[in-house]
């Protein structure tokens, strides 16, 4: 039996890779992207069947079809809620909600072999599948209102620098290095901005990728920033967020 995963995160990746061997199964491949998926299938035979993740890291696994007719039966591997999943079960063999248990995971070979022998795959309702999937996709903030004295003014987040806790108030300071009062908590900001933008660094700070003008090597393992003009106070990348704020920056 010919496998390939396609799957973004590489640690799970390997667990399925492993819980496959257990299963005396050998993938051919793991791809983890659209591109890579459709270099791929465009230089090689199609495997017998696919491991496939929804959502990858340059976009959903959905496109990669419309760029290849892919031959492959198809098993979604996702954490998607049951609603969207009738729809993964309608256009696969079966999906597999992750974490994966090695048990499903048998079964749903056990499915595909079954497949084999009988009615040949119905084609991926693409349109049916973005339609459920989309609803999950945020509509992130594209620009934020401000209050100066009897006036409200516009700001896009493409202007905005960092956002910062002082004195128990949120602020937003921008490219042309100024300061204003915002009435949300930071709290609130992180879920309203597009995270391959934005980064909570710490406590106190959610700073813009575009506006990071050095990274300096820190006491305790931590990292400090400097953007393009803020300079009110130091902005430190705690120490257990470092790690993640590097992944954020590749």
């Amino acid at each position: 039996m010919k496998v390939v995963i396609i799957e973004d995160e590489k640690p799970a990746a390997r667990r399925l890779s492993r819980m496959l061997h257990e299963l005396e199964i050998e993938p051919l491949t793991m791809l983890h992207s659209v591109e890579e998926a459709v270099n791929w299938f465009s230089n090689h035979e199609h495997p017998d069947l696919l491991f496939l993740d929804i959502q990858l890291s340059d976009g959903l696994s959905f496109e990669i079809f419309e760029e290849i007719d892919v031959k492959s039966a198809i098993i979604f591997t996702t954490a998607y809620d049951e609603y969207a999943l009738k729809a993964f079960k309608l256009n696969s063999i079966d999906y597999l909600l992750k974490p994966i248990d090695s048990d499903e995971l048998a079964h749903a070979i056990s499915k595909f072999k079954e497949f084999q022998h009988g009615e040949s795959q119905s084609r991926i309702d693409l349109e049916q599948l973005k339609l459920l999937v989309a609803p999950s996709q945020k509509n992130y903030k594209k620009r934020f209102t401000v209050k100066i004295g009897q006036h409200l003014k516009m700001i896009s987040v493409d202007a905005i620098e960092c956002f910062f806790s002082e004195n128990k108030a949120t602020h937003i300071h921008t490219i042309d290095n100024r300061s204003y009062l915002l009435e949300n908590t930071l709290d609130h900001l992180e879920d309203t901005l597009q995270p391959e933008t934005f980064f909570r660094v710490n406590r106190k700070f959610v700073v813009n990728i575009n506006a990071i003008k050095d990274m300096i090597a820190y006491s305790n393992s931590r990292l400090k920033l400097q953007l393009q003009t803020y300079n009110e106070s130091e902005i430190i990348v705690s120490r257990e967020r470092v790690k993640d704020f590097k992944n954020w920056l590749e």
